[in-house]
């Protein structure tokens, strides 16, 4: 997978794309990045990258001219952009479903942002507006980083375990679920036990805990998660449990 980012700021990402899962990612030549300063491709002998608004208003907005070069020098360069996203607090609520989504793309192209706003018709120019959540930041770096790391790891060969990212909370392979508690050694510290039932050695005993205690994390702190979840019998009968005990 290629991914580009384009930002005012690339030395931003030094640290944490070279780092952790993405870094050996790259080691492995299994995603290339490249980070682009669009202020490169401005046009304005100042450097200026942004404006007043047509009309009046607090704040500056970026232009419309240095991204739409930096698009066109990245797509003559690569001969496709794939999907260009555009971070954006208006946007699409980024989620698990849409870092699949993502993971199975060849480009991903980032469009970070930062002052009052864009341009409107640099819209035109990409095919995502995503947002991080619905909170104010000073830019669109640190949600940029965010994406890629939920992205990359989905890509094939990326993990250790392939195992890993399916059953991490949000993951198809819980069909959505919190993930369920986990333990490691030693089975008692400080008084603290390790539940019985994952020292038993029963392996549809501890498939049917977690599957339960999934439900019950998931059920306590982001009940708005099962709103889209599609429950079988026996987890509705868990449900009515947990409703009752509670």
């Amino acid at each position: 997978m290629k991914i580009n980012i384009l930002s005012l700021f690339p030395e931003m990402f030094t640290g944490p794309l070279h780092e952790s899962i993405v870094g050996k990612a790259i080691e492995k030549a299994l995603i290339a990045v490249e980070v682009v300063n669009f202020r490169d491709y401005t046009t304005s002998r100042q450097k200026h990258v942004d404006d007043y608004p047509y009309g009046g208003g607090a704040g500056m907005l970026l232009q419309a001219q240095p991204i739409f070069s930096a698009l066109d020098a990245l797509e003559k360069q690569d001969g496709e952009l794939g999907r260009v996203i555009l971070l954006d607090p208006a946007g699409k609520k980024f989620d698990q479903s849409l870092a699949a989504k993502f993971s199975q793309e060849k480009s991903l192209t980032f469009i970070c942002g930062h002052y009052e706003g864009y341009d409107e018709r640099i819209r035109t120019r990409v095919t995502d507006e995503v947002s991080l959540g619905d909170f104010v930041m000073t830019g669109g770096e640190i949600a940029a980083m965010a994406m890629i790391d939920a992205t990359v790891r989905l890509l094939p060969g990326v993990l250790g375990n392939q195992a890993s990212a399916p059953a991490d909370s949000f993951s198809s392979g819980l069909t959505g679920l919190l993930e369920y508690p986990q333990y490691t050694r030693p089975a008692d510290f400080q008084g603290l036990k390790v539940p019985e039932v994952l020292l038993s050695g029963n392996h549809q005993k501890i498939a049917d805990w977690r599957q339960k205690a999934a439900l019950l994390r998931t059920y306590q702190r982001r009940p708005d998660l099962l709103e889209n979840i599609k429950l079988n019998s026996q987890q509705k009968k868990w449900l009515r449990e947990f409703a009752e005990k509670s």
